[in-house]
């Protein structure tokens, strides 16, 4: 609509200074014929803006003038009070300059959508930790944050999951990732993406180089090169399950992010199929969780590895 294109033009000279008019043009997704009347309307209706034409031309506010209006909608005010993952803004050191910033929203946003962004800030809770996902270690991530913001180089002391002992990497950091309540950081290490887990750094030190990224790559672009790695890893097995519909719910809960496919509910039967995706036949131990509420049904090799699981658990008691 026109009304959110000239708010959106007066938003982006406020924000942005002088700009020309191709950019505001492709920006805005109109012609640059359309920018300029646009401009006309904006100077009809009392906006001190002006165009000028030329190389170094462009469209600007008159110097000093600012607005008010945020030009936000109703949905897009109470959008801002939604916040994921509450954690996060902690271990960034974060939670103080966020309450003062939803404070400073909350007393630019029209009157008459205050009421409803209040509301949703306590109605509506998104927590991204997984269930009982146990107590996580504490993180450090002030000095992951400097090299982050910084463009520097980093040397870490990190420790693998199999590993005793940590070993040195020198990396060069795009950005921090949060995934399901984990701190990620991304990195190349040697023109390589690399993923490290925030927890598992021993230490990390600023170097006085700046930072070597890959041209042209973002953190956005990294990270999905490194989910994709990890989601589809080979050696995974399908494993396809029936659970007694008693215990859907917290089979679902424990191992939904393992599902490949939502459970087969029909509503009706007492036990409910479903097709789980795993890393490994080992895995599927943690299936003995649910006792007799869960029966794996194939492949073959996950059946037997619960079974020799089972009778050597039963060996130990039975021995006692």
């Amino acid at each position: 609509m026109k009304s959110d294109r000239l708010l959106s033009i007066l938003l982006l000279l406020q924000t942005r200074g002088r700009v020309p008019a191709h950019e505001l043009a492709d920006r805005l997704e109109v012609s640059v014929r359309t920018i300029y009347r646009d401009v006309e309307a904006l100077s009809a209706s009392g906006v001190p803006v002006y165009a000028e034409r030329g190389r170094h031309g462009g469209i600007e506010l008159l110097a000093g003038f600012r607005t008010d209006v945020t030009g936000l909608t109703a949905d897009e005010s109470r959008s801002l009070f939604i916040l994921a993952a509450q954690g996060a803004h902690a271990a960034l050191g974060l939670d103080a300059a966020l309450g003062s910033a939803l404070r400073k929203v909350m007393a630019a946003l029209p009157a008459p959508f205050r009421p409803a962004a209040e509301v949703t800030s306590r109605r509506v809770l998104v927590d991204a930790t997984r269930w009982k996902g146990g107590p996580r270690p504490a993180v450090d991530l002030d000095v992951l944050q400097d090299a982050v913001f910084s463009d520097r180089r980093l040397r870490l002391r990190y420790r693998h999951g199999g590993d005793a002992e940590p070993r040195t990497y020198t990396v060069d950091p795009y950005g921090l990732v949060s995934k399901a309540g984990v701190w990620y950081l991304v990195a190349d290490r040697r023109g390589a993406p690399r993923l490290f887990r925030a927890d598992r750094v021993r230490s990390a030190a600023l170097l006085p180089d700046p930072v070597r990224r890959r041209p042209g790559v973002e953190l956005a672009d990294a990270w999905e090169v490194l989910r994709r790695q990890v989601e589809e890893r080979p050696g995974g097995v399908d494993v396809t399950v029936r659970v007694r519909r008693s215990r859907l719910d917290m089979f679902v809960r424990l191992h939904g992010s393992s599902l490949a496919e939502l459970p087969e509910d029909d509503g009706t039967g007492e036990w409910v199929t479903a097709r789980l995706s795993l890393g490994s036949v080992r895995e599927t131990r943690t299936l003995l969780a649910f006792g007799d509420a869960l029966e794996v049904l194939a492949p073959a090799e996950a059946r037997t590895e619960l079974a020799e699981t089972a009778a050597a658990i039963t060996a130990v008691y039975e021995g006692g």
